[in-house]
């Protein structure tokens, strides 16, 4: 693709740095997306899980892609839409040796402790992980340098139990404009991050009054 309009913005060898998306779901489809047609070149993706009819109206895949594993939909989309080769793997993360920027686009708490505690935490391959969560209508992004204590110290206050987690009713957990804004502020987080330009360490925001909540 011709990539003449943002060069002044991000150059096509700082988008070869390789990025893992953990999860295919409500933010990670539309990210893995973005982050295609903006340029990023080496893109993994993990999600173990299909795609269900209930997953089409806030999700990136297409009505037939209904019973195919996420991954392999989203890779087959990303290629299509930006001749980008994006590498499937249809498995969770447990344990794997990740490196690169990731960006974890998990729905449980649970996940999202594991991860941390089994590939991110300390790990000197990953310069920056990139946490989104989505409620309702807020979204928060943490962006964390793994290696830096003081940066652990803060995302792990953020790690509660799903039990601790307000339970949203199953019809008001997301629509799609918000996955779309969540890509977007992730794109653009990767962005920051790779123009050596500072990385928020938090964002938050609420989409019903169109806000900021918090930004750090």
């Amino acid at each position: 693709m011709d990539f003449l309009r943002q060069l002044d913005i991000v150059s096509p060898q700082q988008l070869r740095t390789p990025i893992t998306v953990i999860g295919c779901g409500g933010i990670g489809s539309p990210t893995v997306i973005a982050l295609a047609k903006m340029g990023c070149t080496e893109i993994t993706v993990y999600d173990p899980d299909h795609v269900e009819p209930h997953n089409l109206p806030n999700q990136l895949f297409r009505i037939e892609d209904c019973s195919r594993p996420k991954t392999e939909a989203l890779a087959d989309l990303a290629k299509l839409l930006t001749g980008t080769g994006v590498k499937a793997m249809v498995e969770a993360v447990v344990s794997q040796r990740l490196g690169g920027l990731v960006i974890g686009a998990v729905d449980s708490m649970v996940a999202r402790k594991h991860i941390w505690d089994n590939c991110i935490r300390f790990n000197p391959k990953i310069p920056l992980y990139i946490d989104a969560r989505m409620s309702s209508e807020v979204c928060r992004i943490f962006s964390i340098k793994p290696i830096d204590p003081e940066d652990v110290r803060f995302y792990e206050g953020t790690l509660y139990s799903d039990d601790e987690a307000v339970e949203e009713s199953c019809t008001s957990r997301a629509i799609i404009y918000n996955v779309f804004m969540a890509a977007s502020l992730i794109t653009h987080q990767v962005k920051t991050f790779l123009v050596h330009e500072p990385v928020s360490r938090e964002l938050a925001f609420d989409f019903k009054t169109l806000t900021f909540i918090h930004s750090s």
